[in-house]
């Protein structure tokens, strides 16, 4: 099978490359910029097939597909920098990625007829209550401009395509890149205490658990929506650094506080995060693995 790969340069780009590498298929990867530039250590990215692409220019897309003709993409390439994107000077980049760009990507599939994975967030969400979030839920209401416009892109790929899945993930960590983890780790090793919210409910997503899913996802034909992040239920920010430090064997002393307490970001984050994943197992799928398993593998790839 052939798989392109939007956004390599990123953590889960990085990682759905690497395991399509190791599952066998003929895999390209692509980004922004003119060469792959994440951690090339241990690294089946480095040694791959990469192309360059804009993904808001639309005919460049529709002429990188055309000629390479995946038969699935995996559209990893996003705006994620949430706080930036509720700057004014910054609002139409992010649209013009994660909605225009998606459009652009979902158009190009339409045309050579391939399958599209389109990842999402909790952030389309509205964030409210403390019901976990069904993957079919239609009730969008999201808070900030980044999860608007992932939204956007949500609703380009399911008015334009048939052929398509939507996963939705959270609190996301991987091996190439800045993430909460590694903030935390450096944290600790300076300040003998550090305040974390307690309000933000949600659970961790590995990129690698979830590059394995979303390969698997590749032969299959079940469409539609779906949640992805680890198992082990749901917890606060402030209980996935206590667990952090545990494992690490900082000392560490962590404060609970709200989100009012700690101080209010540009961008309003979501207090329910939690994304109820049961159609995965229900359509045949593998969950991901416990969230503190994932974490204990993930901190011995970064030692």
């Amino acid at each position: 099978m052939k798989i392109l790969v939007t956004g390599v340069n990123g953590q889960l780009g990085h990682d759905v490359v690497n395991e399509a590498v190791r599952c066998g298929h003929e895999v390209i990867g692509s980004d922004i910029t003119d060469s792959y530039n994440g951690i090339e250590e241990h690294s089946a990215v480095a040694h791959t097939a990469y192309v360059r692409m804009d993904i808001t220019d639309s005919v460049t897309v529709a002429d990188i597909l055309q000629n390479i003709s995946p038969d699935v993409v995996i559209h990893c390439a996003a705006w994620t920098a949430v706080d930036m994107a509720e700057e004014e000077n910054y609002r139409q980049t992010v649209y013009d990625v994660n909605y225009h760009g998606t459009e652009n990507i979902a158009l190009a599939c339409k045309k050579i007829h391939a399958k599209l994975i389109y990842i999402s967030t909790d952030y389309v969400f509205d964030g409210t209550g403390t019901q976990p979030w069904k993957a079919d839920c239609k009730h969008f209401a999201p808070q900030n401009v980044y999860g608007d416009s992932k939204l956007q892109g949500e609703l380009a790929v399911s008015s334009l395509l048939d052929n398509y899945f939507i996963v939705r993930i959270a609190w996301v960590f991987g091996i190439n890149g800045k993430n909460f983890v590694r903030t935390m780790l450096n944290v600790g090793k300076k300040f003998d205490t550090v305040k974390v919210v307690n309000d933000q409910i949600g659970t961790p997503t590995y990129t690698f658990d979830l590059a394995r899913l979303l390969i698997a996802m590749c032969s299959s034909d079940r469409y539609g929506y779906y949640h992805a992040t680890n198992e082990g239920g749901y917890i606060s920010w402030y209980d996935f650094t206590c667990e952090i430090y545990r494992q690490a064997n900082y000392p560490t002393k962590v404060i609970p506080v709200t989100t009012e307490e700690y101080g209010l970001a540009k961008a309003r984050r979501p207090k329910n995060s939690r994304l109820d994943r049961s159609k995965l197992t229900e359509n045949g799928f593998t969950a991901l693995p416990h969230w503190k398993d994932a974490v204990s593998r993930y901190m011995k790839e970064i030692k």
